[in-house]
This record gives structure tokens, C-alpha cells and sequence, in this order.
């Protein structure tokens, strides 16, 4: 197989991803005389809880975070959950989860610096790691002084996780955590550089530019690419939502910051570190047959070099799942119910130092 070089993959994703925001993420109602429908239904509309306001977090460089903690008044009597958004994403994208969750435990939900109602550096020059997004966090929980807390990392929140949990052993900055990790979800992830993970967008010919229905087109089969061709057609009405969500331009998805994630992407490293995780930390990978932007091997590849990690067990029991036949959007499959039952079921199983994998 012939290498690609750093270079080449930069290249593409700074093509991709211009695409995706002039297309995907751009103010696609200038284009019409009213703004694409936001569909009224109950069952599709964000929980009133999340749109009340956010807080925000000044952090050490001068960039700010946007963060909200929902469902606090479990504070103290049921362990907060932090869901970790993936590239592209902001916070919220986790409604339909939240919604959810919310009903038995706090969940904090935050955008990246640079996203959503977050903002980059005075100065915007700082460079994007995957490191810097995991000090965030860190950051982030040490200002909410929680002394436990439960991570979800989904996508490219998936390797923000597992970088934040091996700050401890960084080889020229080492930083302890002042707070305890006691699970993790590692969800439609990796735990190394995938060359092969990504959005697959169609190739124009140069110069020749696209139509307006080409590009609307092309627009969907993006955001149906993080679902599948059943899902699409059996759930109309909730993609049709998701669509609509992703084009707004109210949802602040710049360009130039989706380049830099994208970027970072493909360039960490941590994988020698990875036997340096806490074995008293439960893990469990949730990662779908489906998936389309991270293929399913890469799940694999994590319980390979995290022996001791989880998948969810299938069943129609609670804290099951009926199949693993879903895609990259994880969480907009089956009944959310059924995902409600495996994060509090999986929560609720104390940690376990195993001996045998030190």
C-alpha cells in the first residue's frame, strides 16, 4: 500500500472540511427566501433545560468555555457524567442523550474552545492539540471541584478522554488529575491515528462547480453518513431535525477551528502510554457495526490494547442493547431508553483493581 504523507492528509482535510461548512455547516437559508423548517414535534425539540442559558470559563490562556451542568440537583447524591463532544460537534448535539440522562444524575455538556458558544485565545493563534482540548477539560472539572466524574467521550471526544486520563504520564508535562475517574465510555473512537477514519465526501471535477441541489445533496449525504441508509429512511422526520440542526447557522461550527480538530486528529499519540491507564477505572467501548466514519475495527482496536475494557452486552434486558448494528450517531438508535439503562447500569458497577493485566 502506498504511504501518504502528513501533508497530504492536511491538504484533504482543509478541502473537506471548507466544504463542510460552506455546505454542511454554512448559512444555507440565504439561499432561500425563508430558513429551512425546524420541525415542531415534542419528540425532536431540545429539553427546556438546555436552553435556559450557560455558563462560561475563562481558562489560563485567555480562551473561553461554554459549559452548562444540567440536572445538578443530583449533585451529590448520584455521580455526574461529562459528555465530551466529537469534531464538528457542539453541546447541543447530546439532547436526545441528555434528555435522557438528566432524569438520574448530573451531566455537564460543554463546547470545545473555538465551537458553540466557546471561543479560541484573544489572539486565535493558539495551536489546536489534542492535548490542549484535554487540559480544557481538566480545567474545566478542577474549577467544578468535583472529587468523582463518570466521561463519555464520543468520536474525537473519545481520544480527548483517554489523552486526559494519561496527563499523569506525559513524558515532558506530567499533571495529576484532582479528581477521580471512575468510568469511562469510549464511544465510535480510537485510541490511535486511523487513516481510513473520516467523512468520505464525492470528488467534483476542478473548477467546475457544483449546483446548488448538488450541493444541498451532497449536504445530507454527510449528515446521513453518520447514521445509515435504514435509519435515513425508517426516521424521516428526526433527519430531516438533524439536518435542519447541523445547517443552521445559529449552531457556530467555524471553518477554520472544524481544520484545526480535524488536524489534531491526526497527529496524536499516546498509544506507548496506554498501559499506563488506571486498572481500577471501568471502561466500556461502544462502538457500532454501522459506522461509517469510524470503521468497527478501530473499536476493536482499543479493547486489544485496553484488555480490560467492555463492550455492552446485547439482550433485551435492561443495561443491553438489542444489537450492535448502529452507526456512528450512536445514540440516535433504538429507544434512548435502552442507552439510559447501559450508562447508569455500567455506572453503578464499582471499580475493581485487575492484578492480572499490570
Amino acid at each position: 500500500m502506498a504511504s501518504i504523507s502528513f501533508a497530504s492528509y492536511s491538504s484533504y482535510y482543509k478541502g473537506v472540511l471548507q466544504f463542510v461548512d460552506s455546505w454542511l455547516y454554512g448559512p444555507f437559508f440565504k439561499h432561500w427566501s425563508s430558513p429551512p423548517p425546524v420541525l415542531p414535534s415534542p419528540s425532536v425539540t431540545a429539553p427546556a433545560e438546555m436552553a435556559t442559558g450557560y455558563s462560561t470559563l475563562m481558562l489560563p490562556d485567555g480562551a473561553k468555555l461554554a459549559y452548562e451542568v444540567l440536572g445538578s440537583y443530583y449533585l451529590g447524591s448520584a455521580e455526574p457524567i461529562v459528555l465530551i463532544c466529537g469534531m464538528t460537534s457542539i453541546r447541543t448535539d447530546y439532547e436526545r442523550l441528555t434528555r435522557a440522562l438528566i432524569k438520574t444524575r448530573p451531566v455537564l455538556i460543554y463546547d470545545h474552545r473555538g465551537m458553540g458558544n466557546s471561543s479560541l485565545t484573544p489572539s486565535g493563534e493558539e495551536d489546536m492539540t489534542i492535548e490542549l482540548l484535554a487540559r480544557d477539560l481538566l480545567f474545566l472539572l478542577a474549577h467544578l471541584k468535583w472529587k468523582e466524574v463518570s466521561l463519555c467521550g464520543y468520536s474525537m471526544g473519545g481520544v480527548i478522554t483517554q489523552q486526559l486520563l494519561l496527563l499523569p504520564h506525559h513524558p515532558t508535562a506530567p499533571t495529576s488529575l484532582p479528581f477521580t475517574v471512575t468510568h469511562i465510555l469510549l464511544a465510535g473512537t480510537r485510541s490511535v491515528v486511523q487513516p481510513s477514519a473520516g467523512l468520505k465526501l464525492p470528488v467534483s471535477a476542478a473548477n467546475k462547480p457544483r449546483t446548488l441541489a448538488e450541493r444541498r445533496e451532497n449536504a445530507r449525504r454527510i449528515v446521513a453518513s453518520l447514521l445509515d441508509p435504514r435509519w435515513v429512511e425508517e426516521n424521516g422526520q428526526r433527519f430531516e431535525y438533524l439536518f435542519n440542526r447541523a445547517t443552521n447557522n445559529l449552531t457556530q461550527r467555524p471553518t477554520e477551528v472544524i481544520t484545526r480538530q480535524g488536524s489534531a486528529l491526526q497527529k496524536f499519540k499516546f498509544d506507548d502510554l496506554l498501559h499506563n491507564f488506571p486498572r481500577d477505572v471501568q471502561i466500556m467501548v461502544i462502538h457500532g457495526h454501522l459506522d461509517q466514519v469510524i470503521p468497527y475495527h478501530c473499536g476493536e482496536d482499543i479493547l486489544k490494547r485496553i484488555p480490560w475494557a467492555q463492550r455492552p452486552e446485547t439482550g433485551n434486558q435492561p443495561g443491553q442493547i438489542p444489537s450492535f448494528d448502529f452507526g456512528h450517531y450512536w445514540y440516535e438508535y433504538f429507544d434512548v431508553q435502552v442507552w439510559h439503562h447501559v450508562v447508569d447500569q455500567f455506572l453503578g458497577k464499582r471499580s475493581v483493581c485487575i492484578r492480572e493485566y499490570n
